[in-house]
């Protein structure tokens, strides 16, 4: 009985030694996700979009989730080898991104996967005054004729994660009557923004048959 002990006592330690030896990865797939090379801005709280990273041949076959931060980046640590990136099926602003990326790594790789938008959103203006006014504009894209607009989003945070969950103010509204669009939110009611010593507000644009919006780059206002 000792005898069995003992020997079930010695696997238990080399088996936590194994544990405890394995090796990380510490390579690095990185990119952005784009639109005619250049990165869009998303939502990057609770892990909303995602890109999947498979390993062919990999006995499991599971993909690695790959989640994409607001500035449109991500970064995953893996080993080297040979890898599948596609994008999450119906997942993000733009027409569902079927497209494979096939990346050979040895060390690091840095690659854009590009997509098409319904809408993107260009030179954004978001300015709060001394009267706690916030006025802005910016001009809404259709990138897709056959796009229809959901709601446009005016949000302001308390921090500089800016989305349709995180933020402390929110306005939607359903149509704009041309491309290019103000706003001007009344704030001096709220007592949230009275006591903030930062503020950072954003832009969301979300299609018809979306599951996000896509967004303007994040503006600090106060």
């Amino acid at each position: 009985m000792k005898n069995i002990i003992g020997l079930i006592f010695l696997f238990l330690m080399i088996f936590g030694c194994g544990k405890d030896n394995y090796e990380e990865p510490q390579s690095t797939i990185s990119g952005n996700i784009t639109f005619n090379g250049a990165p869009l801005n998303l939502k990057g709280t609770a892990q909303s979009i995602q890109l999947q990273l498979y390993q062919p041949g990999y006995q499991f076959n599971a993909h690695i989730p790959v989640y994409v931060t607001q500035d449109g980046s991500f970064k995953a640590k893996v080993f080297d080898g040979n890898y599948k990136l596609i994008a999450r099926n119906n997942n993000g602003p733009w027409v569902n991104a079927t497209d494979t990326m096939y990346v050979d790594l040895k060390g690091s790789a840095n690659i854009n996967y590009e997509v098409n938008p319904y809408f993107l959103i260009n030179s954004a203006s978001l300015t709060l005054s001394s009267d706690n006014k916030l006025t802005g504009n910016f001009t809404i894209v259709k990138n897709v004729n056959s796009a229809n607009l959901q709601y446009y989003s005016v949000l302001v945070s308390k921090t500089s994660f800016v989305d349709d969950v995180s933020n402390f103010y929110r306005k939607d509204y359903s149509s704009y009557s041309n491309s290019n669009v103000n706003v001007l939110e009344d704030l001096s009611q709220n007592e949230q923004l009275k006591s903030a010593p930062v503020l950072f507000a954003r832009i969301g644009v979300r299609a018809e048959g979306a599951d996000q919006a896509i967004y303007s780059e994040v503006i600090k206002i106060k």
